[in-house]
């Protein structure tokens, strides 16, 4: 957007933050908050525009009109918080889910049961269509997150396919791309390519993310302009099914351990049969506060 300013790509550098922290969790997209915050068609845009004939922008006519094209400003100030969430937040929020893990589980549990809100009040035309999507993409959610952790091969090109499947879950509405790779199992492998610096798993991995963001925002951007109250549909579906990984009241079954890390295999149960303090007091202010922020959220985007 060629008119914005400084203080306007401030403020999409912190919506950038509060998508990494999205991202951090597992369970919780970061496309959820993109769209509450009123960004996401504007992200699946800006996605689009990295082709061809963008490059031929850059060859043809130079940088300043390549970067105008790509609206690179966005990207940048987006990746940018994204970024210091990660690199800053990180543990801070491992911390609260080990340490306050009921009540953490419980303010993000508000916030996207509010989301399945605020993106259903998007749909203009509640159709049979759209209640039929709706239907299914949270019958899709909820079967996914009660899947178990799979082991991979580890082998390259199916390296590539959780690279493109994850992305394409980090940039959909509902279930996270870590917890994507936990189900696909390769959560392991990527890992301990990062701790040991195979270049060779990391850099198929990063193509597979390339590859699963430019065909996946394409259809994705395609479905918008064609078929929005069906895509919205399908998406509020699949952030309903999502809150399934995120009630904070669990039985754990199995702790699965991947060098440092520990994959927790649970169930959900009451927060009357919890063994312990439930802290269901905490809980509910909890869960009311994170349901309060996205609308929060929802008046400050529609300032913009």
């Amino acid at each position: 957007m060629d008119n914005r300013k400084l203080k306007d790509y401030t403020f999409i550098s912190l919506k950038g933050m509060a998508m990494g922290i999205a991202e951090l969790v597992p369970g919780v997209s970061g496309g959820t908050i993109a769209f509450v915050t009123g960004i996401y068609e504007e992200f699946i845009t800006s996605i689009n525009n990295v082709n061809l004939t963008t490059l031929k922008v850059l060859k043809e006519e130079g940088f300043k009109k390549f970067w105008e094209k790509l609206n690179g400003n966005f990207l940048l100030a987006l990746a940018i918080g994204m970024m210091i969430s990660i690199l800053t937040l990180s543990k801070a929020i491992a911390w609260l889910l080990e340490e306050h893990t009921i009540v953490t589980w419980a303010f993000f549990f508000g916030l996207v049961l509010a989301s399945v809100i605020f993106v259903a009040k998007s749909i203009k035309r509640w159709n049979v269509l759209a209640i039929v999507l709706f239907i299914i993409g949270t019958v899709s959610a909820f079967y996914i997150t009660t899947l178990p952790p799979s082991t991979s091969s580890g082998s390259l090109p199916y390296i590539f396919l959780s690279g493109a499947v994850a992305i394409c879950a980090m940039v959909m509405p509902g279930i996270s791309g870590a917890f994507i790779l936990v189900l696909m199992g390769s959560f392991k492998t990527v890992l301990g390519a990062l701790n040991e610096k195979d270049f060779g798993i990391l850099i198929t991995f990063i193509f597979g993310i390339i590859f699963g963001i430019l065909s996946f925002a394409r259809v994705l951007k395609w479905m918008f302009t064609n078929y929005k109250d069906a895509t919205l549909a399908i998406l509020t579906g699949f952030i309903l099914g999502s809150l399934n990984k995120i009630w904070p009241w669990k039985y754990i079954i199995e702790v699965i351990k991947i060098g440092k890390k520990e994959i927790v295999v649970d169930e959900n149960i009451s927060p009357f049969a919890f063994q312990g303090d439930n802290q269901l007091t905490f809980a509910i202010v909890a869960a009311v506060i994170g349901f309060s922020l996205i609308f929060i959220l929802e008046k400050s985007a529609s300032k913009k």
